[in-house]
C-alpha cells in the first residue's frame, strides 16, 4: 500500500502535490513582533487600542500578509503604527501551538522617521529602558526586551 500511495504521490507532480499538502495541513496566521531600540538601548512600547486593558502596553506587532516576508512585516508595521523607520535584525523568537497562529519577534534598530502614531490602532508611545518597563507590559514581551535568561 505504502509503494502504491509513493507512486501515486510521485506521478502528481509539483502543482498537484502543493495544493494535497495545502488541503491537508493547518492554516496559520503569523504574529510579528518588532523589539525596536535606539541607539541609546531603549525600547520602544506601545499603548495600543485593542488590547485588553491592564495589558495595553507591548511592542510593535502586527499579522503578516500573504507573500510577505516576516522581516518586512516588522518594518511595515512600526512604520504604520509609529511613522519610523527600522532596520532588521536578528530573529529572537520563533513560537507556535496557538491553535492557528504562530508568533515571530525580530530585534529592529531605528534608522530613522518622525514618530507619528495612528491613532486608530495606538494611543500613546514611549521608549523606555529595560529597568523602567510600564505597568501593563503584555508578558510576553517583557523576556523580548530583557533577554531569556531575564
Amino acid at each position: 500500500m505504502r509503494r502504491l500511495m509513493a507512486r501515486v504521490w510521485r506521478g502528481l507532480g509539483g502543482w498537484a502535490q502543493w495544493r494535497v499538502s495545502w488541503l491537508l495541513n493547518a492554516k496559520f496566521m503569523v504574529g510579528v513582533t518588532g523589539v525596536v531600540r535606539d541607539d541609546a538601548g531603549r525600547v520602544l512600547l506601545l499603548r495600543h487600542r485593542f488590547w485588553a486593558e491592564g495589558r495595553d502596553w507591548g511592542l510593535p506587532t502586527g499579522y503578516a500578509k500573504r507573500g510577505e516576508s516576516f522581516p518586512d512585516t516588522v518594518v511595515r508595521e512600526v512604520r504604520e503604527e509609529t511613522g519610523l523607520e527600522v532596520k532588521v535584525l536578528e530573529l529572537v523568537r520563533l513560537n507556535s501551538g496557538y491553535r492557528l497562529r504562530a508568533e515571530v519577534a525580530y530585534e529592529a534598530r531605528l534608522v530613522g522617521g518622525t514618530l507619528a502614531l495612528d491613532p486608530t490602532e495606538i494611543l500613546e508611545a514611549a521608549w523606555c529602558t529595560p529597568d523602567e518597563l510600564p505597568a501593563g507590559l503584555q508578558p510576553s514581551h517583557r523576556p523580548l526586551i530583557l533577554g531569556p535568561d531575564a
